[in-house]
Parts: structure tokens; sequence; C-alpha cells
């Protein structure tokens, strides 16, 4: 069997560029909605596993100012740790999502990787289908945009 590689659309590098120019509440925001559109792949394997739901929500917590970054860590830690606990390439990109989102709190940095580990949890669900990918940079992109707006 052949490995198949993830391969990332040129639309990352717009994205990147993008979020230089945001604030950090607005990155966390979109980090977490980034993950949010994949955690259904997670859910589906294990549906009694809350961690990286609970990570997002924490997360949003932290954006409402009702958790402080200490909790919203050791929730990025759980989902991390639920991502290390599957087989299923798809889970764990999308759990990696959640966790790298919900790190977006403490590090900026992290709201990238969040959105990469929510295309590579599409691309390993549609086995490498680079359309599919796409989408999920589209959608992505288009979801920043209209964030800068909102905020």
């Amino acid at each position: 069997m052949i490995k198949q590689r993830f391969v990332d659309t040129e639309i990352k590098e717009t994205i990147e560029e993008h979020l230089r120019c945001i604030d950090h509440p607005t990155a966390v925001h979109w980090a977490l909605g980034c993950a949010e559109h994949v955690i259904q792949y997670y859910e589906r394997k294990f549906p009694h596993d809350g961690r990286p739901r609970e990570a997002i929500e924490a997360g949003r917590a932290w954006l409402q100012g009702t958790m402080k970054v200490r909790e919203v860590r050791k929730a990025s830690f759980a989902a991390h740790a639920a991502a290390r606990q599957t087989d299923d390439k798809a889970a764990t990109a999308a759990a990696r999502a959640a966790g790298q989102a919900v790190a977006t709190v403490h590090v900026f940095g992290h709201a990238i990787h969040a959105s990469t580990y929510a295309v590579k949890a599409i691309a390993h669900a549609t086995h490498f289908d680079a359309e599919a990918v796409a989408d999920e940079r589209a959608w992505q992109y288009k979801y920043l945009l209209d964030l800068e707006k909102e905020m």
C-alpha cells in the first residue's frame, strides 16, 4: 500500500497573511471555528469522549471571560491526549485541531496549526480528495474574512 501524503493548498499562505493583521480574540474565534467544523470526525468514532469538544468550549469560555488561561491549557492538553489515543487519522487530526485551536488562547501562532489539522482531518476522511481539501481551506478563508468584518 502506498502511503498518501498530505498536500496543502496555496490559500494557506493567504490565510497566514490575514492572521498577521487580526487581533488575538479574533484569531482564537477563527481557530475554534476551524476545529468545530471538523470535530464530527472525532465524535463519530468516539461519541463518549468529550475532551476535544470540551477544549473548544473552554476556548469559547475564555473569549467570554469565564475561564482562565491556566484552565484552557489543561483542556488543550486533554484534547491532544485524546488524539494520541486513537489510530484513526481523521479523528486524530480533528482532536489535534481542537487542541491547537484552544492553545491559540495562550499562543497566537497556534491558530494556523488548528486550521491545518482541520484540513488534515478532511484529507484523511475523504481519502485525500484534493477538491475536499481545497473546499475546506476556502471555507476557512471565507470564515476568516467574515470574522474580520464582524470584529
